[in-house]
């Protein structure tokens, strides 16, 4: 068999599976070869479903390593419902670190509703939206800035025209504890897999949970803690599994919109990008972001940067060096609901 993918788990089955989702991809070293992406299911009675998934973007290893974690740490006997784990989402990508896959150049978050014929990216795509995501109550996509963006770490959700799925949606999301959370805007039609969540009538969450193709004991704590709450206040567990410190009760929470070209800054040439302000900070339109240095042509002074918008800065890109059409770093717009 030359296409297609094989999932070997019985969604309906009692205990723990463990096993791999296989797509068939002949390659020049190996003409039946096939991308093995680890898959759990973890089922005990009634209850809650959820799906916890990372590894969408290949360079984002805060959810990929959790997630791991969870697999070794979670007894199918101390849960109620059902969960199902898929923490390298995007497995090539993983591999090579990178945030797309190097064998297609799929961007796994671009390509939804995906292809059950296409390529191994677009097949994957396909499965999640038409056979996974449809069999859970919830999807947990976990997200971070990667390796050329830093990001505030943040939860997001899609808006949703069904009014009690974004309500159920903006209540998990509050659950998860983060300071800030976005709700974005990108229609019925987005290619991301918030958009596959919500055309499979299921809640969908996201977030960024770093970023810089690292991690940091800061944003390891952050990312447990909102598995750990997700899975509490669904009732699939009784208490923490990841979190190393016991669970506080969630503080306040501002929710942001990124909606407008407007909101980023980027660059027009080639350029060594300093940002001027951190991440978190609260900016005025016309307020100094930071300058654009021109290493090629010393004798120009660095071009100030200035924000077109107010809001909370949200991201800076890593990379000094930088190319025509990168963002440097954007400003999200604090919103009531």
């Amino acid at each position: 068999m030359h296409s297609g993918l094989v999932n070997p788990i019985d969604f309906l089955r009692e205990g723990r599976q463990a096993g791999h989702l296989a797509i068939p991809y002949s390659i020049d070293r190996s003409p039946y070869y096939q991308i093995r992406i680890p898959i759990l299911r973890l089922k005990n009675g009634e209850g809650a479903s959820l799906l916890l998934m990372a590894g969408n973007h290949g360079d984002e290893y805060e959810g990929e390593l959790q997630l791991g974690r969870l697999m070794r740490l979670l007894d199918v006997a101390e849960i109620r419902g059902a969960v199902t784990i898929l923490p390298m989402a995007n497995l090539p990508a993983v591999m090579a670190a990178k945030r797309c896959s190097p064998f297609d150049g799929g961007n796994l978050n671009r390509v939804f509703p995906g292809d059950p014929t296409g390529s191994p990216t677009a097949r994957m795509a396909h499965f999640l939206e038409h056979e996974l995501f449809p069999r859970h109550d919830v999807v947990l996509d976990l997200h971070s800035g990667g390796t050329s963006m830093t990001h505030l770490p943040c939860t997001l959700i899609e808006r949703q025209t069904d009014a009690a799925r974004f309500e159920r949606s903006v209540s998990l999301m509050r659950a998860m504890g983060a300071a800030h959370a976005f709700i974005a805007d990108n229609g019925p039609t987005a290619p991301t897999s918030m958009g596959a969540a919500a055309r499979a009538g299921t809640v969908g969450l996201s977030g960024e949970f770093g970023g810089g193709g690292t991690v940091t004991p800061e944003t390891m704590a952050f990312t447990a803690a909102a598995i750990d709450r997700l899975l509490v206040t669904l009732g699939i567990i009784e208490r923490p599994v990841l979190s190393r410190a016991p669970l506080t009760e969630p503080g306040p929470l501002q929710l942001l919109s990124l909606s407008r070209h407007s909101q980023g800054i980027y660059a027009n040439n080639r350029g060594w990008f300093e940002p001027a302000v951190a991440l978190g900070a609260t900016v005025a339109a016309g307020e100094l972001a930071g300058w654009y240095h021109d290493l090629e042509r010393l004798e120009q002074p660095e071009e100030e940067l200035r924000f077109a918008e107010s809001g909370i800065v949200i991201s800076h890109r890593l990379h000094c060096d930088s190319q025509a059409g990168d963002c440097l770093t954007q400003v999200a717009e604090p919103i009531a609901s």
